[in-house]
């Protein structure tokens, strides 16, 4: 098509102006409040109200055979946060034992699961790996299994009898019953070397218990949770790093081949750093995990070894028939998770993106 020097310019059409826009945008989130509306009346009534309650109860002495509402729930404001954290009681005790041993608990698996993790996927994701769909399946497997279905299969590998002592037999170590066992294993491995008493400094009390108790590390029956829940976490988080693995670019791992670096500088300086992100994420769901261990700690029977906060707020409440102080665990507990989740999170931020 041909255009003369003297042809008028096309004319630019101006902006049609909609009408009653407001109005249809109005409507438009009347509709959205009107699809949401079943989410979030569930999310109220099942989450939000029995929160709420909670809280309440926490700060009253309830039995539980009655309304909490009712003359049989005594409102005794903030004592039973004072029963946990002041005055010596057995209360108090029980629960700076559980929070110990939550605390060995979190120390060993998190840092653990997510090598683990992290070595699995590059391990699956190599490009000369044969069956890579196989392993890949195999190492998610016990992450999708019933926990009681494996709990059950561990308290029969690591009872008195069981595989792991007669494995344990052969070498000359005669294990113990390590579901029933609470010595610590930092005391066990002292008693090694003839310490079996403690030394006048570590005598002195921290919340309701030496420094002597706090430093015994995990008990034995401790350990083998440790192992089962390492176990059967890892694959959950390897699949996280193998998907933040399959998003990196070649060509960044070619062109610091290139630069001359070797398969472990390339691992240190190239991979690792591009998955902090991924990282961050693992270490958090970990941390929030881990001090919400309740299943294996149940199934495993009532050992002081074992005793986490979770479980604790659990017997407290149904056993002990104390629903305040049950409810008044969860918070600390809940105020614990929040304060750590918040510092790692301040501690890994990726303070090149700040500046």
């Amino acid at each position: 098509m041909t255009v003369t020097s003297g042809a008028a310019p096309p004319s630019v059409v101006a902006p049609v102006r909609r009408k009653g826009r407001s109005h249809i945008r109005g409507n438009e989130g009347i509709g959205g409040w009107l699809f949401v509306s079943p989410a979030l009346i569930g999310l109220v009534l099942f989450v939000v109200l029995p929160i709420v309650l909670a809280l309440y109860i926490s700060f009253t002495k309830w039995s539980g055979t009655t309304s909490p509402f009712s003359s049989g729930a005594k409102w005794i404001g903030l004592r039973n946060y004072k029963n946990l954290l002041s005055g010596g009681s057995l209360t108090q005790q029980n629960f700076a034992r559980s929070i110990e041993n939550n605390f060995y608990f979190v120390l060993f698996v998190v840092p653990a699961q997510t090598i683990l993790a992290l070595v699995l996927a590059v391990l699956v994701n190599g490009k000369f790996l044969k069956g890579r769909s196989f392993f890949r399946t195999a190492f998610y497997f016990p992450s999708v299994t019933s926990s009681v279905a494996i709990t059950l299969v561990f308290i029969f590998l690591f009872q008195g009898s069981g595989a792991v002592n007669r494995l344990l037999s052969f070498i000359g170590i005669h294990g113990p019953n390590w579901f029933a066992d609470s010595n610590g294993l930092f005391h066990n491995l002292l008693g090694v070397f003839g310490v079996h008493a403690p030394p006048g400094w570590a005598k002195h009390v921290i919340f309701t218990r030496s420094i002597w108790d706090w430093t015994a590390g995990p008990s034995m029956a401790m350990c083998a949770i440790i192992i089962l829940v390492i176990w059967t976490t890892s694959g959950t988080f390897m699949l996280m790093f193998l998907a933040a693995l399959q998003n990196i670019s070649e060509e960044v791992e070619e062109a610091s081949e290139i630069d001359g670096a070797n398969a472990f500088q390339r691992f240190w300086r190239v991979t690792v750093p591009m998955l902090r992100p991924t990282l961050l994420l693992v270490l958090t769901l970990g941390l929030i995990s881990t001090w919400q261990v309740f299943d294996q700690i149940f199934l495993t029977g009532n050992n002081q070894g074992t005793t986490t906060p979770s479980y604790l707020s659990y017997t407290t409440s149904f056993e002990n028939s104390a629903f305040g102080s049950g409810a008044a665990i969860a918070f600390l507990l809940f105020a614990l998770i929040t304060v750590l989740s918040t510092a790692q999170r301040f501690i890994l931020r990726d303070k090149d993106a700040e500046t």
